[in-house]
């Protein structure tokens, strides 16, 4: 149903228009004025769709009207009717967004065209507003999702590495400052907490919030420009310790690694964030990466820091050997070196306390280690430090056990069914029990291909079964199977099957004509 008024100051020439188009066009609804003025505050009460306006009129003329009528509201859409085609008036009317122009006199059908494309611009103005409106609130949906899927992509390496300049755009952050990592480590049975401190993430504005892996939750915190990132750290971290005690939790810890320009380093900052929550036991439940004692040796001529991150890979991926190799190895430095016995016992605990907040975040539960004794000698160490970590692989390998045999098929199950729908690795790992990281390292060893392709490679085939039927148009099916842009639906189909899902469907739908 469409609004029109007719303004002309000629009421023979506005009962003309009025009774043609009624003719024409019946189910439109049509009210008169008489001039400018009384057009003006018509437009407000009546709130039509389209105007025809009579160009000479006493008072204002039908141009100052359209001006006056645009600036209150510009979705109005103007036909202008008079009977001087000059070049002067047709310029300032295209300058005011003008639609079209009907000279006196015109035919009743030249009217009723006229008027119905105009209705059609704004039909389909209509239906691009309406899906732009479906798309926004699709996106707020799945913002979450988006969150936690670049999150989860940028501290651990996997899946979407091609498209995660189009995510983190989508989430409308400058990234182009500085950022860290914080961790929140959760005493057992608080996992609820969870929504808690993503909203209170969300309130502050401030950063991004992760999947919890284990009972820890990361955050990647971009820091205002005006204010030094200590002063801002320590107040996010007693931002979210209030959380905790509103909740009626104690044990929580927080880690804040260090500052980095670019979120291709942001991983370090995560990693240095597990590193500062390994004794959860101080006072303040809050410690800076840089605060932390600093492993003081280097292997290789690589700082240890390189050292701590080959441990969280590798324990990651479960390569326990090399991990017992790279530990052999730190211990043996030590001994070469006459270094002191506590100490080296000590930088030993701490690496093995970077393993057991690895195997925490991968929801391997274990005690912390610690050594029942203080060591007599090096050999003594290495003994006890290599059964430390073999109770760790015990753990996981136990771990995995319990839930891998079906694990995969699973997971290929539940993406194929629910494939059209805003599915992310940190639901798949709720369903399995298995990390995110550990679901993507199982899919590359296991099939050779990691989530997303496979994710992408069921849509695409629902994409062709769906194509084959002629009534159903693409828009249409790229919605059906997950995508919520068709040009970007047409890029991943044109690099899967080598051509696009217009040149596709003509010959899909040619061979079934043929047979």
């Amino acid at each position: 149903m469409y609004k029109l008024l007719i303004v002309d100051d000629e009421q023979i020439e506005r009962e003309g228009l009025k009774a043609i188009l009624q003719h024409g066009l019946p189910d439109i609804i049509i009210e008169q004025a008489k001039n400018g003025n009384i057009a003006v505050q018509l437009a407000e009460e009546f709130r039509p769709d389209l105007i025809l306006m009579d160009v000479k009129m006493p008072g204002i003329n039908g141009l100052e009207a359209v001006e006056l009528i645009s600036a209150n509201q510009p979705s109005i859409k103007f036909i202008m009717v008079t009977a001087y085609d000059t070049f002067d008036y047709a310029r300032k009317a295209i300058k005011l967004g003008v639609k079209d122009y009907l000279l006196k006199p015109s035919k009743a059908s030249e009217i009723v065209t006229t008027v119905q494309r105009v209705l059609h611009l704004i039909e389909e103005e209509r239906k691009t507003v309406e899906t732009t409106e479906l798309q926004r609130t699709a996106l707020q949906r799945v913002m979450p999702i988006i969150e936690t899927d670049i999150v989860t992509q940028l501290l651990f390496d996997h899946v979407h590495e091609v498209h995660l300049d189009e995510l983190v755009g989508l989430l409308g952050v400058h990234t182009a400052n500085e950022k860290y990592a914080m961790t929140v480590l959760l005493p057992p049975g608080a996992e609820s907490c969870y929504i808690s401190i993503k909203e209170k993430v969300r309130k502050m504005g401030s950063g991004w919030v992760g999947a919890m892996y284990g009972r820890q939750i990361p955050i990647i915190v971009f820091p205002e420009a005006d204010r030094s990132y200590r002063s801002q750290a320590v107040t996010m971290a007693r931002e979210l310790l209030a959380v905790a005690k509103a909740d009626g939790n104690d044990g929580w810890f927080v880690g804040i690694g260090g500052v980095y320009e670019s979120l291709d380093q942001i991983r370090q900052s995560y990693q240095e964030a597990l590193m500062a929550s390994i004794d959860p036991s101080l006072p303040v439940k809050y410690r800076f990466y840089e605060d932390t004692p600093v492993l003081g040796v280097t292997r290789d001529g690589y700082p240890v820091k390189q050292l701590e991150q080959q441990l969280f890979d590798r324990i990651r991926l479960g390569q326990w050997e090399q991990v017992r190799n790279d530990l052999t190895d730190f211990v043996r430095r030590y001994e070469n070196e006459g270094a002191n016995l506590v100490h080296a016992q000590q930088r030993v605990l701490e690496l093995l306390w970077i393993a057991s907040r690895v195997l925490l975040e991968m929801g391997v539960e274990i005690d912390t280690p610690m050594f029942s004794y203080q060591a007599q000698d090096y050999r003594q160490l290495r003994t006890e430090s290599e059964l430390l970590l073999e109770r760790m692989r015990q753990s996981y390998t136990e771990h995995h056990e319990r839930i891998e045999p079906d694990a995969i098929q699973q997971i290929k199950q539940y993406i194929a069914d629910h494939s059209h729908e805003d599915i992310s690795l940190e639901a798949i790992g709720r369903m399995v029990g298995l990390s995110p990281f550990y679901i993507s390292k199982m899919f590359k060893d296991q099939l050779g291909i990691n989530y997303i392709d496979f994710l992408t490679e069921c849509r695409i085939k629902k994409a062709i079964k769906l194509m084959a039927d002629p009534e159903r148009s693409l828009k249409e099916i790229t919605y059906m199977v997950g995508y919520h842009d068709p040009n970007y639906f047409s890029k991943v189909f044109k690099k899967m099957c080598e051509v696009s899902p217009t040149e596709y469907r003509k010959t899909l739908l040619g061979k079934s004509a043929s047979s």
